[in-house]
């Protein structure tokens, strides 16, 4: 008989769905009641109730945990176990950790913990206000992975662990990430919610102020930006970290960081700040150096009269000095079923409604737990009161019996016990009847008597039992609670300036044939700076490192790059690649320096060809293509674009071959064949955006391109330059006149024209 066919797409849908939802509900997310994902609630049930290891017990080696969760409850790696225990005893991971470790436990340096076999452990004691009440039957069991012992669905958390410390994760399909929060400000709220059952978020907020993460720092946002994001239970924390300034002999200052973002590496920041002085894009600062010890010290030396403002700015602005916290406040919350919970993105306001009336169920469980005991014992008293009414009669009962059982029989019949309390009496010692004992049993019949009028009376009213848990919240306060460390700064943030750490100074900016740029302090001679085998001298600029450089490229694109991000090096450069986004066989068409006024430097005029001339923001500048296709156009040349913006839209084999700033009324074109045309600069198309243009001047065949072409005024000159190198001068009115897209005159008749440029 053929097995069933299974078709393979719902097959695999089926085994991925199981899939997300094991990592969901039994890896990533964790609950909203204890604020726990598995893993962390088996550690913390291991360490106590498999171990022993309460707050004030004797540590033991990290491994024999590990062992212990993994042999019994987590059927994972040892690696992950370990991770996530390691995790819970770092002060700067967890505001509160609740793990207690000795040993190297990692740094805010990024330095990993020692491995688990020199590391030991024990129980935090903010711990046991998680684990309390798990004696009393307040949450509900499940079966471990082999079946062969019980482990907790929740663990009875007295303290609001998902806000506290807060929890990130990746499941499938969704994540989490929760800020930790001040236990002094959360019990403050809950408190506030027990008090006004309908308190919704903004209420909340007058409690919680915001985000206290473990390693200090400042909070940006306004009071309207934090509302936002714990209402919809989504959004953005801006921190930064916080510094000090500190005066020293002789009228130097130097800069105290003293807190960094959450889950910034210490020690990475130090070298991305030490990067930045060394090659002097923070000229205000001279040196730095990390002095941190259990408190984050690290000092920034400040050049004399240099601002402490500007350059914590730089820093905030180009460092994990500043991060963003992304705020996800996804969890699993209760479901009919008490063994799985379902995913859901809560505001503030409902994730301690659930904590609260998750309280409400423990505490009720436990005031059942403690009626049903007292229940229990009260009627084992009755029964010892029962027979010391008439002791004698009951020895003479047991006496007489042939066995055990005939003894238990004749016992219940005679005081009318049932088969409990027979147990308990025939199992009690004879001394504990006699007089002395049986008035310690009545008084504690009495006491529990009392106590269990109390209970039923506390379990038939409610707000009794909302009594108990503010009293336990505030008494959490009281010996937890400790002062908020992240600060509010309510959107102060520092004014940036990127001109301010440039160090003005004048420079020559190199372009090879290659595409390869650098920049140096001076250049005697161009035909002495360094270039790669085989590659030549494109343009030569002078400028300064507060100037811009506008970069045209063959297809049509423009780029605007700082000239003090060109690096500065006397070797070959780096290609224009690494610092403005060319697609694949693009090149560079044209360079200029971008100048609010267009005057050229000293030496620009004299050496020719080689030196570009200048642009102007706001002017309009002249496009040609190889095929002869052009345009009039302003760009905009105010704001870097690394990424590139088109300015001409070049069809498949054709290229940008010339850009040119608009000097005058006459277009000049040139093939490379040597003709020439001059036409009227009205005729040229002037476009706003990106496109083709119009024809300025057609080749002569498909051997033939155009080289150049320049608006000039009628009485300037021109040079034209050979492909052999040779220059022949030409005064504009010499270039033939004709119409627009015309193949125009043979004016060089020797070689091939390379290029044009305008005679100064």
């Amino acid at each position: 008989m053929s097995e069933p066919v299974t078709d393979l797409k719902v097959a695999a849908e089926e085994r991925y769905l199981n899939y997300a939802l094991s990592v969901i509900t039994s890896r990533a997310l964790p609950d909203v009641r204890d604020g726990l994902k598995p893993v962390q609630r088996r550690i913390l049930y291991a360490m106590a109730e498999n171990l022993g290891l309460a707050a004030g017990s004797k540590p033991r080696k990290s491994a024999a945990v590990v062992g212990e969760v993994l042999g019994k409850y987590h059927p994972h790696g040892d690696a992950a176990a370990y991770e996530a225990m390691v995790r819970m005893a770092q002060p700067f991971a967890l505001r509160y950790p609740l793990v207690h470790g000795e040993g190297n436990f990692g740094s805010l340096d990024g330095d990993r913990a020692a491995a688990m076999r020199y590391t030991e452990v024990r129980l935090a004691r903010i711990a046991e206000a998680l684990l309390g009440d798990l004696d009393n039957d307040t949450v509900p069991f499940r079966s471990t992975y082999d079946a062969t012992r019980d482990e907790p669905v929740v663990l009875p958390a007295a303290v609001p662990q998902l806000l506290m410390n807060g929890s990130t994760g990746i499941a499938v399909g969704m994540a989490t990430n929760i800020p930790p929060h001040n236990l002094a400000e959360l019990t403050d709220a809950l408190v506030a919610m027990i008090d006004e059952p309908g308190a919704d978020t903004k209420a909340l907020l007058k409690f919680v102020k915001g985000p206290d993460f473990p390693t200090g720092g400042e909070i940006l946002n306004t009071r309207a930006e934090l509302r936002a994001l714990y209402e919809s239970g989504q959004g953005a924390i801006r921190l930064r970290g916080q510094y000090e300034l500190e005066s020293l002999p002789r009228g130097r200052r130097q800069i105290v960081v003293t807190s960094i973002p959450y889950a910034a590496n210490k020690a990475a920041l130090v070298e991305a700040i030490a990067e930045r002085v060394i090659s002097r894009k923070l000229p205000q600062v001279l040196d730095v150096r990390d002095e941190s010890t259990d408190d984050v010290r690290i000092v920034l030396e400040l050049a004399g009269g240099a601002s402490a403002e500007l350059a914590m700015a730089y820093l905030y602005k180009h460092t994990e000095l500043s991060t963003t916290f992304n705020v996800n406040l996804t969890c699993l919350v209760p479901t009919p079923n008490p063994l799985v919970g379902q995913p859901a993105r809560l505001s503030l306001a409902e994730i301690c409604r659930h904590f609260l009336d998750f309280r409400l169920e423990i505490v009720t469980r436990r005031l059942e737990h403690e009626k049903r005991t007292l229940e229990a014992r009260l009627h084992l008293l009755d029964g010892f009161a029962k027979v010391h009414a008439d002791l004698d009669r009951a020895l003479r009962i047991i006496r007489g019996a042939e066995s055990r059982a005939d003894a238990a029989a004749k016992l219940g019949a005679a005081f009318r016990l049932d088969a409990v309390q027979v147990d308990a009496i025939l199992e009690i010692r004879l001394y504990q009847l006699a007089r002395l004992e049986i008035s310690r049993i009545q008084k504690e019949r009495k006491e529990k008597r009392e106590r269990h009028a109390e209970i039923r009376d506390l379990l038939s009213k409610p707000k009794r039992r909302w009594a108990m848990i503010r009293e336990e919240l505030e008494s959490a306060r009281r010996q937890y609670g400790d002062a908020r460390r992240t600060m509010i700064a309510r959107g102060e943030e520092v004014a940036y300036d990127p001109d301010a750490y440039i160090v003005h100074e004048d420079t020559t900016v190199i372009v090879s044939r290659d595409g390869w740029v650098k920049r140096v302090r001076e250049l005697r001679d161009p035909a002495s700076t360094r270039l790669r085998e085989g590659d030549a001298l494109f343009q030569v600029l002078c400028a300064t490192t507060r100037e811009r450089l506008a970069l045209f490229t063959t297809f049509g694109g423009l780029y605007v790059l700082p000239v003090s991000e060109v690096p500065a090096t006397t070797g070959y450069g780096e290609p224009i690649q690494s610092l403005i986004k060319l697609a694949d066989n693009e090149r560079l068409a044209r360079v200029f320096v971008v100048r609010a006024e267009g005057r050229a430097r000293e030496g620009e005029k004299a050496q020719g060809e080689l030196f570009t001339p200048t642009a102007v923001e706001g002017e309009s500048y002249l496009l040609v293509t190889a095929r002869g296709f052009g345009f009039r156009f302003t760009p905009d040349l105010s704001e870097t674009t690394r990424a590139g913006r088109k300015v001409a839209r070049v069809a498949t084999g054709d290229a940008v071959v010339s850009v040119a700033p608009v000097r005058g009324k006459q277009v000049v074109c040139a093939a490379a064949r040597g003709k020439m045309l001059r036409f009227p600069i009205d005729e040229v198309a002037a476009l706003s955006g990106a496109g083709k243009g119009v024809y300025l001047m057609r080749p002569g065949d498909d051997e033939d391109r155009i080289v150049g072409a320049l608006a000039l005024p009628k009485t300037a000159g021109l040079v034209v330059v050979t492909e052999e190198g040779g220059e022949r001068k030409l005064s504009v009115e010499e270039v033939p006149e004709g119409k627009r897209a015309g193949k125009g005159q043979k004016v060089v008749k020797r070689g091939r024209i390379a290029s044009l440029r305008a005679q100064e």
